[in-house]
């Protein structure tokens, strides 16, 4: 809770305004920087693509210094930057679907599944209380039925029904009226609903973030079944009716198990001789997820290859998606092994 002086002001907000005045950065810094993770957090869930929320957040807080004599503490420090980062984002993704056409290859032209990258867990915010709320709304699930609705449904959307803000105060950061913003609302929740019919849609309720024994259990047969270029195992592991996608190659597509693994067996895996996987099992979006390396002939290291997150339900993969890992540190995972 935000400590108030005499003046009515937040602790935070007296200092950021004091700040403001004296052009200090330093402080300016410091004040903001506490909110970095959260922020980008948020930038992520509106653009579903990690590097471009980071790009974001950094503006964010460049628009936050350039606005910073506007800032009169009528509102908490940390409601004025998700203002801004929110019509940082809407101004991005303007630009960004004005860009060069998707690929006819595409099974969805108009599909953003295209810019969707996995989050790095051990970059996201440290406060409990986010925690406990991440999973569900961090989940590649939730972030991919997110980028199905329109930018401004879209922001009203996460401002309502993850940040749990009120219809006045979201309609203020989006220059809507309150009307607008209800109508908004309601045909966001429609379209989740159809994108998550499976899905608990209160996403305001605490949810555990911590995996299941079905879900390590999962992850570990999953490696092992790689490094032991076991087909057959690797198709056990599939629910009948198992959601698919390779990106940035391919969007999500809906496939039996065994379409599944024709699939992989057609694009070579495990196919020539015998492929040289090690794996180890990890969480991006707070999912269950395996780091593939594999080692290539005369190499004396196993290098990371793919990551494989997973959706397991009553202990089978009901959603596999899988990305290129090589070249992104930022997920934190050791380059070799």
């Amino acid at each position: 809770m935000t400590v108030t002086d005499a003046r009515g002001l937040g602790a935070d907000e007296a200092t950021f305004i004091a700040a403001a005045r004296a052009d200090d950065t330093g402080r300016f810094a410091l004040l903001t920087e506490r909110h970095r993770r959260e922020l980008q957090v948020h930038c992520y869930r509106m653009l579903a693509n990690y590097e471009d929320a980071q790009d974001m957040t950094q503006e964010t807080f460049l628009r936050a210094w350039h606005k910073r004599e506007s800032f009169k503490g009528h509102a908490a420090l940390r409601t004025w930057l998700y203002r801004i980062a929110t019509n940082a984002c809407l101004d991005f993704l303007e630009k960004r679907n004005d860009r060069t056409p998707v690929p006819s290859e595409l099974p969805d032209p108009g599909s953003e599944m295209r810019y969707l990258q996995p989050y790095p867990d051990h970059m996201l915010p440290e406060d409990p209380q986010e925690s406990v709320v991440a999973r569900e709304t961090i989940e590649l699930a939730f972030i991919v039925a997110v980028q199905h609705l329109p930018p401004r449904q879209r922001a009203v959307l996460i401002l309502r029904d993850v940040l749990g803000w009120p219809a006045p105060k979201t309609a203020g950061a989006l220059a809507l009226t309150v009307a607008s913003v209800t109508s908004a609302l309601q045909r966001a929740r429609v379209t989740m609903r159809e994108q998550l019919p499976d899905r608990r849609l209160d996403w305001r309720s605490p949810a555990t973030h911590e995996l299941s024994n079905d879900e390590r259990g999962a992850v570990k047969a999953y490696i092992s079944a790689h490094e032991r270029n076991d087909l057959d195992g690797l198709a056990s592991l599939l629910r009948d009716q198992l959601r698919f996608a390779m990106l940035p190659e391919r969007g999500a597509v809906t496939m039996t198990a065994g379409d599944a693994v024709d699939g992989w067996v057609s694009g070579g895996l495990f196919q020539h001789g015998k492929d040289d996987w090690r794996g180890i099992t990890t969480t991006v979006n707070r999912m269950p997820a395996a780091a593939l390396y594999l080692r290539a002939p005369g190499d004396p290291e196993y290098r990371l290859f793919a990551v494989a997150v997973l959706h397991i339900v009553d202990g089978k993969i009901a959603e596999l998606t899988g990305f290129g890992a090589a070249g992104k540190p930022w997920l934190g995972l050791p380059a070799t092994l």
